[in-house]
């Protein structure tokens, strides 16, 4: 078992942000990596108290950023016809979506090169909170709201388990609109909930993460994460 005081040195690499783990096994087969001045192999590992070198390199600075994915472009992963969010961008290479939006869906993903972070915020059990305003085909009802907050099962026919979505806030915001949070993050989740109860989503946009909001930001458009903004959003991943 790992040590709490030590880590693989592959590991290390990668949150230090050098390369991947495949990138920083490569480094150390090199003979580019060095330990305290001695030259690292693979396998080694790595305390609070010692000096990691790489010769010729320097890490590189993580970079966050809110961006508002537009409805039509599809997350990562695109398809012949179809654009990502890298074709539509000037955001740098090595730039990341962290979680999804489905491609008819529209508003804020944090976008990074921080690696480390992936886990903590995606992570089922991590439960922060993600907000979403919602429009639908028809009036949106008492009974509706209720059934909402209270969770819904959400498998498809046939299955033989199906998934009740854990309880939650939710507002009316207009005739035909409502505002959900969510604290998980099933596949097309609001969709699948309105389908349950008999309801057509015609638009769906994310317009909050943790405490990090869309803001005046316009679809296509983003803005970089610093000081408190980010300071509060990193402590909260536990960075």
């Amino acid at each position: 078992m790992e040590s709490n005081n030590y880590t693989r040195l592959n590991k290390y690499l990668a949150e230090q942000n050098y390369a991947s783990r495949r990138g920083a096994d490569e480094l150390i087969e090199s003979g580019k990596v060095f330990i305290n001045g001695k030259k690292a192999v693979l396998g080694d590992k790595v305390g609070p108290n010692d000096k990691v070198e790489v010769k010729g390199m320097q890490a590189k600075e993580f970079e966050y950023y809110a961006y508002y994915k537009p409805r039509g472009v599809i997350t990562i992963g695109a398809q012949e016809g179809e654009k990502e969010i890298k074709d539509v961008t000037d955001l740098p290479d090595d730039i990341f979506p962290l979680g999804r939006l489905d491609k008819d869906s529209e508003g804020l993903i944090i976008m990074t090169n921080d690696g480390r972070i992936t886990e903590a915020l995606l992570s089922p059990t991590s439960k922060h909170e993600k907000e979403y305003s919602v429009t639908t085909d028809k009036p949106v009802s008492h009974i509706l709201l209720v059934r909402l907050s209270q969770g819904v099962q959400i498998g498809k026919a046939g299955q033989t388990r199906n998934y009740k979505t854990k309880k939650t806030e939710v507002r009316r915001t207009s005739r035909d609109s409502f505002d959900i949070i969510l604290r998980e993050g099933k596949n097309r989740q609001i969709r699948r909930m309105c389908g349950a109860v008999g309801f057509q989503v015609n638009k769906l946009k994310r317009f909050r993460i943790m405490h990090i909001s869309l803001g005046k930001l316009k679809p296509n458009t983003y803005r970089k994460l610093k000081g408190k903004e980010l300071e509060d959003f990193l402590k909260a991943l536990g960075k």
